[in-house]
């Protein structure tokens, strides 16, 4: 599967409706970047039933600052909405099959379970702030939908 193109427009849509989600925040001028493109693209295609996005961040500045994308390449992989993984670098093809296949194995039910008991002990905290996905708490798709 090609990668997608993702924009303030599509970025929601893109993410909550796919079960496996990797994003690639690049620039053109971006030497690394330029590296990391083909081992991403055939990540890609070896990997049909995942999502590969891609974030211009020259064009999209907006989906970088509400996810604090201060280095480019930075690769974040979403799952069942949930961030599992947000790190800059490119990664060589090795590594990256070897994230994908971590990300494929995290059981979602335990983070879950994980998310909702340290919202609850944050909450429980005066003055403390959980930044998780947990409903009722500030989420990642929130921060991008106040640009």
């Amino acid at each position: 599967m090609p990668t997608v193109e993702l924009t303030k427009d599509n970025f929601e849509e893109t993410v909550t409706g796919s079960d496996i989600v990797l994003i690639d925040f690049w620039a053109a001028w971006c030497g690394p970047c330029r590296m990391f493109g083909p081992v991403y693209e055939k990540a890609a295609e070896r990997h049909p039933d995942i999502v590969f996005g891609k974030v211009d961040t020259e064009a999209q500045p907006e989906l970088a600052g509400a996810f604090r994308i201060s280095s480019i390449p930075t690769l974040m992989a979403v799952r069942d909405r949930t961030v599992l993984y947000s790190q800059p670098g490119a990664l060589p093809p090795q590594a990256l099959e070897e994230l994908i296949g971590k990300i494929r194995a995290v059981d979602m039910d335990d983070v879950r379970r994980k998310d909702t008991a340290g919202s609850a002990e944050a909450n429980r905290r005066p003055g403390s702030r959980n930044p998780g996905l947990v409903a009722g708490r500030e989420t990642w798709w929130s921060r991008w939908a106040r640009c």
